[in-house]
């Protein structure tokens, strides 16, 4: 099985590329960008996206490069209209664009673990996003009959919120490997069954990600737990760090956001 996902490492970068377009190409026929919350006011937004999508399209890394240069001016454009920290929930668009930069350079190898970074950060700043504001979590939970086998609502959220923000934190420190990316992957599935169309919206790009995760496992990626070579060590480490990391986020959602 894993020389068997090993092998379609090759397609990892045309994943990427396509899976973007496509993303777009979603967003873009619901109105939207970015996240379904986004709605696309301005003509010339619309023209720039799809002009975005169709130089993504064209197999030659300087269109790709040409089309993620305006991705990251879109991103951009919409960040200043919205707010920087309502941006960091899709962070991981910025790491996708740096990976798109930097194809066919002497920087191609630092793309994918970038793109480990960037989601792993962004999933860990959405999490604390549950810590802080439960309200908005609970009104979907409520609203969407979301089967909270057993636990009330407030705990399902608060545990919710700590699978995610563990994830994330897994992704950030290497450990992340396959067999986690399927388990998630089945996760993000099972939410598009029950929020349906705006979730494919909102989430499509994230599936592509975890797909490329699958494919690749930690091979591309030397970890920052790999610094410490006995368990203890690395035990440690992934232990303070992570409360680190945790009490990190808290402090500046409470203290800027």
């Amino acid at each position: 099985m894993e020389d068997r996902l090993s092998s379609f490492r090759k397609y990892s970068r045309y994943l990427l590329k396509y899976g973007t377009a496509i993303a777009l190409i979603i967003q873009m026929i619901n109105g939207t960008l970015f996240a379904p919350e986004f709605h696309i006011s301005s003509t010339f937004i619309t023209v720039l996206a799809w002009v975005t999508i169709g130089f993504l399209l064209i197999p030659h890394h300087i269109s790709t490069k040409i089309g993620a240069s305006i991705l990251l001016g879109l991103f951009i454009y919409v960040t200043i209209h919205h707010g920087i920290f309502y941006m960091l929930d899709y962070g991981f668009y910025v790491a996708i664009i740096g990976v798109l930069l930097v194809g066919n350079t002497k920087l191609e190898k630092a793309g994918f673990p970038f793109l480990y970074l960037g989601t792993g950060l962004s999933l860990s700043w959405v999490a604390v996003e549950k810590w802080v504001y439960p309200g908005m979590a609970l009104d979907i939970v409520t609203n969407h009959h979301v089967p909270t086998f057993g636990f009330a609502p407030e705990l399902f959220v608060v545990m919710a919120a700590f699978i995610e923000f563990v994830v994330g934190y897994l992704l950030v420190v290497g450990i992340l490997n396959r067999v986690l990316g399927f388990v998630v992957t089945g996760i993000f599935i099972s939410t598009t069954m029950l929020f349906g169309m705006t979730e494919v919206i909102g989430h499509f790009m994230i599936h592509i990600v975890l797909i490329i995760f699958i494919i690749e496992g930690v091979s591309f990626y030397n970890p920052p737990i790999k610094m410490h070579k006995t368990k203890t060590d690395q035990f440690i480490f992934v232990f303070l760090n992570f409360i680190f990391v945790l009490a990190t986020f808290l402090l500046i959602y409470y203290r800027f956001a």
